[in-house]
């Protein structure tokens, strides 16, 4: 069996929270060459988008492994020494404990991990997301997987026919469901179509009893009882053979869908589509990112990656994003561009409601005017 983790961080951003240092990419890249060299692992990558490191494994110690984990923990506080060392912005940001215990549940750097028998032809996604949280992935899934409008595979392939299983999570009670798709269609949407809350976590064919899509939930909003930075999260899709193929689990993303995050994680905002050389958010601190980076996996080791959205196939949906970004920066302030008030718990509200509460009054209560 084969584990692919892709696990990621932000240990700082260059300049401000626009993209990674080359210092701090090349630092990652060593410590990936290390560990390859000496069996940790079966091959690895480092890749960014935004702000945001990601290292793309293979190996053989399953998910949640205390080695990898532990690996990844040492690789992004050398990254965080790196940024420190350069006065970047945010050093450390996602790094939420001061030492590793075990695994990473909890400690800030988001993964996603699959562990599965290699195929004779073994083609993977990994998309990386920057200005976003774990829900922009409940969208797209939901078409590669449920729609046959965005798949046609799921009515034309006997081996997709059945349908797929999907873990959605409950982030705020900490629970889990399986929806038995498409028997379970519509009772998942609406969950689902909550994506600060409901997350898709996993996908799972039904024919062929494989795990065919996992995504990374951590927010860190919710460990950290504060704002320290959207979760920016990752996602790994395996394709064809009884799966979506790769123009399928692409597909969807020719849509720029609004997702939440942008400007302090607190806008809506268009999820734009780009190539590796372009995943660098600045126009108020967006529109959020995501690329692509396909793989073929052969003994373990990763062939690519090929940039997938370095396709002009995809400039209608950056074209169009930058026009839903221009109407939605219009709102200034207001919603729907600014995210509701449940969601700005861990900015300035909180403590804006508390320093007011004493001037809210019942509105059959007369207001002096003010004097002056």
């Amino acid at each position: 069996m084969i584990t692919l983790s892709v696990i990621k961080a932000d240990t700082g951003g260059f300049v401000g929270h626009s993209a990674v240092h080359p210092n701090m990419m090349a630092e990652a890249r060593r410590e990936i060459d290390r560990a390859t060299a000496s069996g940790l692992l079966i091959d690895g990558q480092v890749a960014s988008c935004g702000d945001d490191i990601s290292l793309i494994m293979t190996h053989t110690y399953g998910a949640d492994a205390g080695l990898i984990h532990s690996f990844a923990w040492d690789t992004f506080q050398a990254t965080t020494h790196i940024a420190k060392g350069l006065g970047l912005y945010g050093a450390g940001q996602d790094l939420l404990s001061d030492a590793f215990s075990g695994n990473l549940r909890g400690m800030g750097p988001g993964y996603a991990e699959l562990e599965f028998e290699e195929r004779p032809s073994e083609p993977v996604l990994c998309f990386l997301a920057d200005k976003t949280e774990p829900g922009a992935w409940n969208l797209p899934l939901y078409k590669m997987f449920a729609d046959p409008f965005n798949t046609a595979g799921l009515v034309i392939d006997g081996k997709m026919h059945a349908g797929f299983g999907f873990e959605v999570y409950d982030l705020y009670e900490e629970k889990r469901i399986v929806f038995d798709c498409p028997a379970d269609l519509y009772d998942m949407l609406m969950y689902i179509g909550a994506p600060a809350r409901y997350v898709i976590h996993g996908v799972r064919s039904k024919t062929l009893g494989e795990t065919a899509a996992t995504t990374s939930t951590q927010r860190l909003s919710l460990i950290a009882g504060k704002y320290v930075g959207k979760d920016d999260p990752v996602m790994i899709v395996r394709c064809q053979s009884g799966l979506p193929a790769v123009g399928e689990a692409l597909e969807p993303f020719a849509f720029p869908y609004t997702v939440a995050g942008c400007m302090r994680g607190s806008h809506h905002a268009p999820f734009l589509p780009v190539p590796v050389r372009q995943a660098h958010p600045s126009r108020f601190d967006g529109p959020p990112r995501v690329v692509a980076l396909g793989f073929q996996i052969h003994d373990g080791k990763l062939i690519g990656p090929r940039d997938m959205f370095d396709d002009p196939a995809f400039d209608g949906a950056r074209a169009q994003a930058s026009e839903i970004m221009d109407y939605l920066r219009r709102h200034g302030p207001f919603e729907p561009h600014r995210l509701p008030l449940s969601e700005l718990e861990y900015t300035t509200m909180p403590a804006l409601a508390q320093r007011l509460a004493n001037r809210w009054t019942p509105m059959t209560t007369e207001i002096a005017t003010p004097v002056g």
